[in-house]
């Protein structure tokens, strides 16, 4: 399927030339494309305000443009450049050629943990830099954690995202009921950074053990079993006991217990060789580019 006459027109104008079709929703495509500015591949999230419902429009959108263009993580999907077109939103974005998490899980099995280790502290280090900035993603998922051609994270798709205060609480249902926090699926005002720690806890478990935790195509029975703190590990695969720690603090039920990002760094899983050497890595990218916007 390729973009529209129009489309392919105003983006070459502007020094794109579209090429395949990576993803389509409702009313949001993404297509590759190749940068003559840049000669390299880029995404493009084509975004078409008329068939989007009102609320995105006006509330969601807006806030995902304002939060895309002031993040700058080394595991955050970088944007290059918005471009407004015929009722269209063009989003030129950083490509990551490998797919994403899920993908990976799919074709590969479990992770080992010490591939575990380097990822998730990737997924810690740029979650802990939104927080740092009072955003919160709230659609945190393996569908969303996109890898480029080193494998890297890449924390992408905003669409849920919003800036907060430490004291803000919020009723909205956001992202997918498989990935949600107990307290999000019974509609009770949640604090907002915990929803993403939740979350972060059944990406680690699908890390580990290539399934879900839960099956979530009963969410009522669901809850039941995340307020009964049941969370299962195969026996037919050896888990570490700090994997395990880990995933069990993370989803944990008492929103006061959850821990922080600060607290999860610190955890015994997360301070193997491997993730600190990726953690001084991604810290020094961060200090080279806060040296160049300086």
């Amino acid at each position: 399927m390729s973009g529209t006459v129009d489309e392919v027109a105003e983006l070459k104008k502007s020094g794109y030339a579209l090429g395949a079709l990576l993803g389509e929703g409702s009313y949001a495509k993404v297509r590759s494309a190749y940068s003559s500015k840049t000669n390299a591949r880029v995404a493009v999230k084509i975004i078409n305000r008329k068939k989007a419902p009102r609320d995105f429009r006006e509330k969601f959108l807006p806030r995902e443009l304002d939060i895309i263009k002031m993040v700058d993580h080394p595991n955050v999907v970088k944007l290059y450049e918005i471009i407004e077109f015929n009722g269209k939103v063009f989003m030129v974005m950083e490509y990551a050629g490998h797919g994403d998490l899920l993908e990976y899980i799919k074709l590969r099995g479990a992770l080992q943990e010490d591939r575990a280790q380097v990822m998730f502290k990737q997924i810690v280090l740029a979650i802990g830099y939104l927080h740092d900035r009072k955003i919160v993603h709230r659609d945190m998922k393996c569908e969303n954690l996109l890898l480029d051609c080193m494998n890297n994270i890449k924390i992408s798709d905003f669409g849920f995202a919003r800036q907060y205060e430490p004291s803000d609480v919020s009723k909205t249902f956001c992202g997918s009921a498989a990935y949600a926090a107990p307290e999000v699926l019974q509609g009770i005002p949640y604090h907002l950074p915990s929803h993403d720690i939740w979350s972060m806890g059944v990406i680690l478990y699908i890390m580990v053990c290539a399934s879900m935790p839960y099956d979530d195509s009963n969410i009522k029975k669901m809850v039941s079993q995340q307020l009964e703190k049941k969370i299962g590990f195969s026996r037919y695969k050896k888990l570490s006991s700090d994997v395990k720690d880990l995933i069990m603090r993370l989803m944990e039920v008492n929103v006061k217990k959850r821990p922080n990002i600060v607290s999860i760094k610190e955890h015994p899983f997360l301070q193997s060789p491997q993730a600190n050497g990726e953690c001084d890595k991604n810290q020094q990218a961060i200090n080279s580019s806060y040296r160049q916007e300086g």
